[in-house]
C-alpha cells in the first residue's frame, strides 16, 4: 500500500522539523560565540534532542516529537538525511578546489604523506591483531571495517580547521595554509578510499546492490574481480571528472540550448550535481564520492557560476546542513551505545600516532619543534570529515552503533582541542612555527 502524507503526519514532520532546525542553529551560534566550530554546536543541538538529553530527561516528549513518527515521515526524514549529505559534501568539494594553495609546498607535501600515510597504515596493521567483530556492522566485510577506521585515524578535517583559523584572523598566515594546503591533498586521498570502502560493503541480497555496474554484472560481495572492480572505477572517476568534469561543466552552461541555466544558474548548478551522482551510481561509485568530486570539478568552471555556488552553500547551509548534524546528534545514544573503554583507548592511540606523524613529517621539512607540534594538534581535528565518515560507515552498516558513537565523539573532541589549543597560542601572541 502506498504511503500516504496526513495532514496530521505533515503537523508532526514539520514541528520536529522546525525544532531540530531551532536547535542546530541557536545552539551552533552559542558554540561561534565561544570561538568554538558552529558544527560541533549543531550535533549537540541535536544531541540535546535525542535519547542522551530530552530522551533520558522527558521521554513522553521525545516521544512525541521523535520517538513515534509514522511510517511516511521517516522516509522524509531519512531523505533529508541523504540530501543534506549530499548537499554538504559537493560544499565541501567546492571548498577544497578554492582553498588549495600552492605555498609552503615543501612542508605540507611532508607532512600530508607522512600524517597520512603512517596513521593509515598503522591502523590497518594492527586491526587484525584484535577481534572487532564486537564493533562490526552486519553488513561489514574486514576490508571495509578496517579501511573505515584506518581512515577515522588518519582524516583531518577543512572545514573545521579553516573556520577556525578564520575566527581567530590566521586564514592567511603561511601556518594556516600549510595545514589547508596537506589537509586538501589528504582528504582527497581518504575520500577516495572511504568510496572504496562503502562499495565494498555486503548488501542485503549477497550481490553488489540493486543497480549499478557491480550488479549488473553479478559480481559478489567481498571477492576479489568486485574489490578490483570498485578501486580501478573509483580512481577513473577521480581522475576523469576532475580533468574533463570543468571544461563539460562550462560548455553545456554557455550553450545556447541551456534554457534552464538562462532561467535559473542555482537551478543548473543543482542538476549538475544530481546527474553527477547518479552518474557515480550508474558505474558503481558511491553516490557521496560522487557528490564530493563534483563540487571540485563544479568549483572550477568559470567565475559566472560564483553567485549561484554561495546561493547554494548559504541555502544549504540554513537548512539541509544544520538538519543533517543535528540528526547526527539525534542518533547519538550515549546513555546506551558508549563504549567508554575502546573510546578511551582508540582516541588516544589515534590522536597519538597522527599527531606523532604529523611532527615528523614537519620536522623532516625543517620546522621547529615548536612549529611541529602547532601542526600536529592542528591537523588532529576529524571535525566534519570523520562525523561524515561515521554516518556514512553507520548508513552502511560496516560499523555498528557503538563504533558510530565513538567516530563521532572523537571528531568532536579532536576538533575542540585544536580549537582551543590555537585560541590559546592567539590569545598569548605566540608564534605558530
Amino acid at each position: 500500500m502506498a504511503l500516504r502524507l496526513l495532514e496530521n503526519d505533515l503537523a508532526h514532520l514539520l514541528l520536529a522539523l522546525v525544532v531540530l532546525l531551532t536547535a542546530a542553529h541557536v545552539v551552533g551560534y552559542v558554540f561561534e560565540l565561544l570561538r568554538q566550530p558552529r558544527v560541533i554546536g549543531e550535533i549537540c543541538g541535536g544531541l540535546l534532542l535525542g535519547p542522551t538529553g530530552l530522551g533520558a530527561v522527558a521521554p513522553g516528549a521525545y516521544k512525541v516529537l521523535f520517538g513515534s513518527s509514522p511510517e511516511a515521515n521517516l522516509v522524509i526524514f531519512e531523505a533529508i538525511f541523504k540530501l543534506g549529505l549530499i548537499l554538504l559534501l559537493f560544499c565541501s568539494g567546492m571548498e577544497i578546489r578554492q582553498a588549495f594553495q600552492k605555498e609552503e609546498r615543501r612542508t605540507a607535501l611532508w607532512i600530508t604523506v607522512l600524517g597520512t600515510v603512517l596513521p593509515f597504515g598503522a591502523a590497518w596493521l594492527v586491526l587484525p591483531s584484535f577481534d572487532m567483530a564486537p564493533y562490526m556492522g552486519d553488513r561489514a566485510t574486514a576490508f571495509s571495517f578496517n579501511l573505515v577506521i584506518a581512515v577515522a585515524v588518519a582524516v583531518t578535517s577543512i572545514p573545521v580547521i579553516s573556520k577556525i583559523f578564520m575566527d581567530l584572523g590566521l586564514l592567511g598566515t603561511p601556518f594556516a595554509r600549510i595545514v589547508l594546503s596537506a589537509a586538501v591533498l589528504e582528504d582527497i586521498v581518504l575520500y577516495v578510499v572511504v568510496g572504496i570502502a562503502l562499495a565494498s560493503a555486503k548488501r542485503p541480497d549477497s550481490t553488489v546492490g540493486d543497480y549499478g555496474l557491480g550488479h549488473w554484472l553479478g559480481l559478489d560481495d567481498g571477492s576479489r574481480m568486485s574489490i578490483g572492480l570498485h578501486v580501478a572505477v573509483t580512481l577513473a572517476f577521480f581522475v576523469l571528472v576532475l580533468r574533463f568534469g570543468p571544461q563539460l561543466f562550462a560548455a553545456v552552461s554557455r550553450a545556447k540550448f541551456n534554457l534552464m541555466r538562462r532561467g535559473s544558474q542555482l537551478g543548473y548548478l543543482l542538476a549538475f550535481l544530481l546527474v553527477m551522482s547518479l552518474l557515480a551510481m550508474t558505474l558503481g561509485v558511491n553516490v557521496m564520492f560522487g557528490a564530493f568530486v563534483a563540487g571540485m570539478a563544479a568549483a572550477q568552471a568559470s567565475e559566472d557560476a560564483d553567485e549561484s555556488r554561495k546561493a547554494l552553500k548559504d541555502f544549504s547551509s540554513a537548512f539541509f546542513i544544520p538538519i543533517y548534524f543535528a540528526i547526527v546528534g539525534l542518533k547519538l545514544d550515549l546513555l546506551r551505545d558508549f563504549p567508554m573503554g575502546f573510546f578511551l583507548v582508540f582516541t588516544a592511540a589515534a590522536c597519538a600516532v597522527k599527531a606523532a606523524s604529523v611532527w615528523i613529517g614537519a620536522k623532516l621539512a625543517g620546522c621547529t619543534a615548536r612549529g611541529a607540534w602547532n601542526l600536529a594538534i592542528a591537523m588532529n581535528a576529524r571535525g566534519g570529515p570523520g562525523i561524515v565518515l561515521a554516518s556514512l560507515a553507520y548508513d552502511a552498516r560496516i560499523v555498528n552503533e557503538k563504533v558510530y558513537v565513538v567516530l563521532v565523539l572523537l571528531a568532536i573532541l579532536t576538533s575542540l582541542l585544536a580549537g582551543a589549543h590555537l585560541v590559546n597560542l592567539r590569545r598569548r601572541g605566540a608564534e605558530l612555527l
